[in-house]
């Protein structure tokens, strides 16, 4: 209790950031928690062999994902496998503290590791600009690998542009007794710095974003997520979901899901186009 307290005191005496402020946790389906803050999406999967968490929030929120969790009826001791949507300082600056205190296996894709085991330096667009504690990497992931626990079977699909290695998880559950299948969307914001023609640090952007769209239209997806619950509405729908329990999941949006993922590309196309007009002679 002294160490769990300690651990708590000092992260929190970090500065606040945006997006961090502390909300219940609820339930998206039989065993998908939500257990992040008002704007940074972490999700806890349970199985009878231990827990599955994916992304850390910011290094300050990490006791604020420990509480949620234990808010949700669970022990963070009992998270067995550390995942990552992005190596950016929100989703992946409380993998060093969440480590250390659980003992998971910490799972990133390749092109995103190196960044986690630097710390946030170096970035392609963010440069130095939001460093955060840097985590050792226990297993590297690439397209296409699964991670198992306890019945549950993630799949990793990269989805890069946002980041070089940016995550985009899909697995199956079930609410109520209704199979679904779930997709965690990483991310297809534009950051304001990045060049989508092509910069010096990330020449093949270009490529990356459309493969990650056309690879987005392929996924069946029913219950709809994201690394950040602003992609989906997801505090409005947790809402109406307290409001109605006995009600339809607000969650299964694949219509949701579809409309994001293209006005991201509409976006995508349209800075696109507008970097090559601005590069004619």
């Amino acid at each position: 209790m002294i160490a769990a307290a300690l651990f708590a005191a000092t992260l929190l005496a970090a500065a606040p950031q945006k997006g961090d402020e502390p909300v219940q946790p609820f339930r998206l389906a039989d065993n998908l928690y939500y257990v992040g803050t008002s704007d940074m999406g972490v999700y806890l999967i349970t199985t009878p062999a231990g827990h599955i968490l994916i992304d850390a929030g910011y290094e300050s929120t990490a006791p604020l994902i420990e509480a949620s969790i234990a808010k949700a009826g669970f022990k963070v001791q009992d998270v067995k496998i550390l995942l990552n949507t992005q190596a950016h300082s929100d989703h992946a600056g409380g993998f060093a503290a969440l480590k250390k205190r659980t003992g998971a296996a910490l799972m990133v894709s390749a092109a995103d590791a190196d960044v986690i085991e630097r710390g946030g330096t170096r970035d392609f667009s963010l440069g130095d600009s939001l460093p955060f504690p840097a985590a050792t990497v226990d297993r590297r992931l690439k397209d296409g690998d699964t991670v198992t626990l306890g019945g549950a079977i993630l799949t990793a699909r990269l989805t890069p542009g946002h980041t070089m290695g940016c995550t985009t998880w899909t697995f199956d559950t079930a609410d109520r007794g209704r199979p679904l299948h779930v997709v965690d969307l990483c991310g297809l914001t534009i950051l304001d710095k990045t060049r989508v023609s092509g910069m010096p640090a990330y020449p093949g952007i270009t490529k990356d974003y459309e493969r990650t769209f056309a690879t987005l239209k392929t996924l069946p997806v029913d219950l709809f997520i994201g690394a950040h619950p602003s992609y989906y509405g997801g505090m409005e729908k947790a809402a109406k979901a307290k409001a109605d329990p006995a009600g339809p999941n607000p969650f299964i949006d694949p219509a949701g899901f579809r409309q994001f993922v293209d006005a991201a590309e509409r976006k995508f196309r349209d800075q696109l186009a507008r970097e090559r007009t601005d590069r004619r002679p």
